[in-house]
Formats: C-alpha cells, structure tokens, sequence
C-alpha cells in the first residue's frame, strides 16, 4: 500500500512538472507614448510603475505596443531579467516599436524579423487607408532548458483605416501559416488591434486562432475591457487588445485584465493583459 502510494507522488509530481515547463505567461501591454505631454500622466511620472508593473508579473514574454527608445532603454535599465527584439516602424526620432521583451535566462532566439502591414512588408511603408505605418515583430524562441520552442508575434494595428485592419489581419495569418509549415510549433500573437471582437475585420483571427479570454478554461479575472483613456474613475468597457494562440497546440489556461493602479491613476491608457498558456 506504502508503495502504491509512493508511486502515486512519483506521478503526481513528474506531470506537475511536466505541465509547468509547458506552460508560458504572456503579456500584451500598451504603455502610452512617452514624447507626448499627458500633463500628470506624462511617462516621466508614470514610468517607475510600469517598470515596476512588469518586473513583478515576471512574463515569460511581454509584447510591447507605443514603445519609443528611451522607454524601452529605461524598462530595460532597470530590469535584469529582460532583454527585447524588434525594430521601428520608421525613421523618425520618436518612431514607436512594435517589440518583444522575453525573459533572456530562459530563451534564446532562433530567428526574429519585422515585417510592415502593407502592400510591401519588406520596407518601411503604408497602403490602404492606414494613418501611419504599421508593423508587426516576430521570433522563434527556444527554452533553454526543456528545448521547447514557439513562434511569437506582437503588433499594433492602424487606428483609422479599416481597410488597412483588415488586410493586416490576412496579412499575419498568411505568415504564421507560412512559418509554420517551415517550422511546425506553437504560435503566440499579442497586439493593440485597435479593435472589437464583433468587428469583422478581427473575424478571421478569430476563427483562425483562438482568442485567450474567450477560450481560457477558468472564468477571466478583471473583466476584459483594456482600453482606459486615463480615465481611472470611468469604467473601461472596450476591449481592443487581445492575445491569441494557434489553435491545435495551445490551450489557454488562464486570462486576467490587470487593473493595477497607483494614486488612483492606471500606469498607461491601456490596461495590460496577460495569459497562461500550455504549448502542446
């Protein structure tokens, strides 16, 4: 019986663990601009709690949206943990990345690219009814310890041109489709998609991946409303930023919106959001 229930342990453990090294967090997390004068919002206020904000959550990988260089050098300055990948959408002095932070301890990147939501992704460029250039930065990252690999995307769709939003989320399908069938493991997209779940445009990643706080297995903590304009004492009620996973090997396991706030202000405009996934 002693041993009976000592091999029971044995197991118990083993797929414990077996399940825990399979099991990423991811955060999507728009932090605000910081050339903008947002009077008592400004970055230089608030930027010590969003630091601090993703260093305690600890992701395994943060997508990061309106993310300008001195914000990214100063979140990584301040953080040992992390290291980034990605690029600008454009040339200019205070060009926005659409970039990755992952834990640098835990991964190594196997291959990363940007690529553009336009007609030609290869360069910086806009098509359609776009506002601005858009972009979208991808990697494959391996765990170091167990081998285990995932393909992982980040972007921030147009905020004007619907046709442009449309065309981006074909565009994203068409090349996670293509790197999968090169690469076949499991795929993460995070992003400020500048959209509703009942727009159409967002209908073919819907039905393409699936969407974390609509198919987590325990009920989303939060709510999932993201989009907050700084307005702490309002209730937000649109949910514009989304993490999706392929669908036959990734399951969401959990979903939670983070209201996290200080002095009755939140850290940026949009509230982040983070999943716990099990890669098959």
């Amino acid at each position: 019986m002693k041993i009976k229930n000592l091999l029971s342990a044995v197991l118990l453990l083993f797929f414990a663990s077996y399940f825990a090294q399979n099991t990423i967090e991811v955060m999507s997390f728009n932090i605000r601009l910081g050339s903008v004068d947002d009077g008592e919002n400004h970055w230089n206020i608030r930027k010590d709690k969003v630091k601090d904000l993703i260093n305690y959550y600890e992701a395994d990988f943060v997508g990061l949206q309106e993310a300008q260089k001195p914000q990214i050098n100063y979140l990584l300055e301040n953080n040992s943990l992390y290291s980034f990948l990605g690029k600008p959408r454009d040339d200019g002095e205070n060009s926005e990345f659409s970039c990755i932070f992952y834990l640098k301890n835990k991964y190594k990147v196997l291959e990363q690219n940007t690529f553009w939501l336009s007609e030609t992704p290869e360069k910086s460029t806009k098509s359609w009814d776009a506002a601005y250039p858009r972009i979208v930065t991808y990697a494959l990252f391996e765990n170091i310890k167990t081998k285990k690999k995932v393909w992982v995307f980040n972007t921030h769709f147009d905020h004007v041109g619907m046709v442009a939003r449309q065309k981006s989320a074909e565009i994203i399908l068409k090349k996670m489709k293509e790197l999968q069938r090169k690469k076949n493991y499991p795929a993460i997209l995070t992003g400020d998609f500048n959209s509703q779940k009942k727009d159409s445009w967002m209908q073919p990643l819907f039905e393409n991946l699936q969407e974390a706080s609509s198919s987590s297995l325990t009920k989303p903590y939060g709510g999932t409303a993201t989009w907050n304009g700084f307005k702490f004492n309002e209730k937000p009620t649109e949910q514009i930023d989304f993490i999706f996973g392929s669908k036959n090997n990734t399951t969401v396991k959990k979903f939670r919106t983070i209201t996290d706030f200080y002095d009755f202000k939140y850290p940026s405009d949009h509230l982040p959001i983070i999943a716990k996934i099990e890669l098959k």
